[in-house]
């Protein structure tokens, strides 16, 4: 599936659609990346529990992710204790999900490296009820220069027929294979409006 060109619309998460704005306004700072020291999202300790930053270890095809935070639904969500706080969590992100699920993710990391832009994406899963749930992965990338040196991203979960099952939802041996319905590079419309500039008295810095 190719990568589509799309604005800040596609993304379907308001609090994904947050970020994202946090995102756009600290890239009107700094070019072609932003810093990761500018990236100051209102509100954003609500949405730790869904975040995982990574530090980008070599380049192109040969880049590996290496985790520094991961929140604490990740391990629930992929059936695994190698999220969990109590451990360590400086691990590379194919170690981390093991290599049939990095298979399945790993184009959505390069490409945000290849175009310096947010990278987005929608697969659906079914859960162990055989409810279909929407699994959205947003990718934000920071660094100095050319090359980007941190990534911010946020999963989000979220199901039309209401409450679900989120243990092993992407694990291993997931009720289904997830389907991708979306993959997009968001390189359009990056003017952030006037409302998206004003931050709020309660800003917390992820970095």
């Amino acid at each position: 599936m190719e990568f589509e060109s799309a604005d800040p619309s596609v993304v379907r998460s308001i609090k994904q659609r947050e970020l994202l704005n946090a995102w756009l306004r600290a890239a009107t700072r700094h070019r072609p990346l932003p810093l990761i020291d500018d990236f100051q999202p209102n509100r954003v300790g609500n949405e730790l529990a869904d975040m995982m930053t990574l530090d980008v270890v070599g380049h192109g095809d040969d880049a590996r992710f290496l985790i520094t935070q991961a929140g604490t639904t990740l391990s629930a969500t992929y059936g695994s204790d190698r999220f969990e706080p109590a451990k360590p969590a400086n691990r590379y992100l194919d170690n981390a999900i093991g290599p049939e699920r990095y298979a399945r993710v790993v184009a959505l990391y390069r490409a945000c490296l290849k175009h310096k832009r947010p990278a987005y994406s929608i697969s659906t899963v079914q859960d162990a009820d055989n409810k279909d749930v929407s699994y959205e992965r947003l990718l934000l990338p920071f660094g100095r220069g050319d090359g980007v040196e941190h990534i911010v991203g946020s999963y989000k979960s979220i199901s039309i027929e209401g409450g679900f099952k989120i243990k092993n939802l992407m694990g291993l041996k997931p009720k289904a294979v997830p389907v991708i319905l979306v993959r997009a590079i968001i390189d359009r419309d990056f003017v952030p409006s006037t409302a998206s500039r004003q931050l709020s008295d309660d800003v917390i810095e992820l970095g």
